[in-house]
């Protein structure tokens, strides 16, 4: 019986944790990132948010690759350390929010206390800003700042110098003004299609048709792929999402077989089950 494959398309960065998941599951993990991460082009803007740290009330994460990079810019002096020093760091510190445990676990890898941290609960249906701001809503401030740290997409490097301080109001944006917050954004990393070699390209289209099951956690992942492999017939291939948006964007592509699931790595490879 051959061995099911599951094409994990996350971030070089994040696919290991995933890609062992996948094989102590007992299926093959083909990795093919779909998203190429790094730094902002500006680390001015990012320095100044973090010069403004304590006037925040709160500091909206939107991604782990948001607090990996808006961390690494983390003036020294205000590292986390241990006992007395820790607490007292964190005592007048802004509330840390995130998405999901993805997000979550990035801010304790970074040093922030479990309790300044909000994020939706462990067993909930959905990680994203709605169920964020289900857990918030009730904290917000009036005329008090928030600051939301995101990503830019880059599509072309000449362009990269756009946008350093984020763009557009996001669906959570448009709660907290509604609420009477003000609103800030600075991106801590920009997003690109990723290089791939001509090995990478034969693997993508061998997969398109073998059986193979995608794994989607972004819906740019997969207008990178449309990209990436243009004139491609999806009809025959299969895929699990992680949110009814991705699920669209699956569907605008072509996928023949689309898959919700929860986020979690645990409901993912339930899912895969099934298909197996």
């Amino acid at each position: 019986m051959t061995t099911m494959r599951v094409v994990i398309t996350r971030p070089a960065g994040d696919a290991s944790a995933w890609r062992e998941a996948v094989q102590t599951a007992g299926y093959e993990a083909l990795v093919l990132p779909l998203i190429d991460v790094g730094p902002a082009h500006h680390a001015e803007p990012t320095l100044q948010a973090w010069a403004q740290w304590p006037q925040w009330q709160a500091v909206m994460f939107v991604s782990a690759q948001a607090v990996r990079y808006f961390f690494e810019r983390q003036p020294d002096h205000m590292r986390s350390h241990a006992g007395d020093a820790a607490r007292a760091t964190w005592a007048h510190a802004p509330r840390c929010w995130a998405t999901g445990p993805g997000t979550h676990k990035a801010l304790l890898q970074a040093g922030v206390p479990e309790a300044c941290i909000d994020s939706p609960s462990a067993d909930a249906m959905q990680f994203d800003s709605e169920a964020l701001w289900a857990r918030v809503a009730s904290q917000v401030q009036t005329k008090q700042p928030v600051l939301i740290v995101r990503g830019h997409d880059v599509r072309d490097a000449a362009k990269s110098d756009e946008s350093a301080n984020g763009t557009g109001r996001d669906w959570l944006a448009q709660q907290l003004q509604a609420a009477g917050a003000s609103v800030h954004f600075v991106v801590a990393y920009e997003r690109r299609v990723p290089l791939w070699s001509a090995e990478q390209i034969a693997q993508c289209r061998e997969a398109a048709v073998d059986g193979s099951v995608w794994c989607f956690s972004s819906s740019q992942a997969i207008q990178h792929l449309a990209q990436l492999c243009p004139q491609q017939d999806w009809s025959t291939a299969r895929c699990i999402v992680t949110h009814e948006r991705i699920a669209q964007a699956a569907q605008a592509l072509g996928f023949g077989g689309i898959h919700l699931s929860r986020p979690s790595v645990a409901h993912v490879l339930g899912s895969l089950e099934c298909l197996a």
